[in-house]
């Protein structure tokens, strides 16, 4: 990934981040360094748009999924938190600005759905943002059917694939996860500069089932 855009500090910063990320094992391979990266790259992207803090924003996206916890672990809800607990204990070890901890600690664990943890700051914001936004678009879909296969669903209900007539059952069924949380997720980001980027890939989802219904005979 290209850091040119960064100050030199923070080229050094990104690429000890980068270091620590790639020795560790991740949750799934929805969660690979891919996913860190592009996640990086959108918060970049973010936080010179809103004018953020980037000494926050950088280690934090680099850091949200340090912990490896699997999507369906009784443990997920935790995991954003205990991501943020490792990423502060890395940034103490590099002698990173203390001043920033509990700004860098905040946008990690705020960053997970299932923690439910509220956002307080825009530096959150953006790192929840650019983590949402790789839920979306193509790179949404590939990712939910990895997901998927990994942890053995089906692909959808054979008798009501677009859940028309019953409750979406994304345990059982991966399809059903598009219309439980991925659909919704444009509603949810905080900044304007990730509302119109995440519903244009919105978009290219709904055309995507659009696809998938004429190929079933739907």
């Amino acid at each position: 990934m290209d850091n040119t855009a960064l100050s030199p500090e923070l080229q050094q910063l990104d690429s000890q981040c980068r270091s620590f990320i790639t020795s560790l094992i991740h949750a799934d391979v929805a969660h690979d360094i891919t996913h860190i990266e592009r996640v990086v790259r959108v918060a970049i992207q973010l936080c010179h748009a809103e004018q953020a803090n980037m000494n926050i924003v950088l280690p934090a996206a680099w850091m949200h999924d340090c912990v490896a916890v699997a999507k369906n672990h009784p443990d997920r809800a935790k995991a954003s938190t205990m991501a943020a607990d490792k990423a502060i204990a890395f940034l103490k070890s590099i002698n990173y600005d203390a001043c920033l901890f509990d700004d860098i600690h905040h946008a990690i664990a705020a960053h997970s759905f299932s923690a439910n943890i509220a956002v307080k700051t825009v530096e959150a914001q953006i790192v929840q943002d650019a983590d949402r936004m790789d839920a979306l678009g193509a790179i949404g879909v590939s990712r939910c059917m990895k997901v998927g296969g990994s942890i053995s669903r089906l692909l959808y209900n054979p008798d009501d694939p677009f859940c028309v007539n019953r409750e979406a059952d994304d345990k059982t069924y991966t399809l059903d996860h598009f219309f439980i949380k991925l659909l919704h997720i444009a509603k949810s980001m905080n900044t304007p500069s990730a509302k119109a980027e995440a519903e244009r890939r919105t978009e290219y989802m709904y055309a995507f089932l659009e696809q998938l219904k004429s190929e079933i005979g739907q």
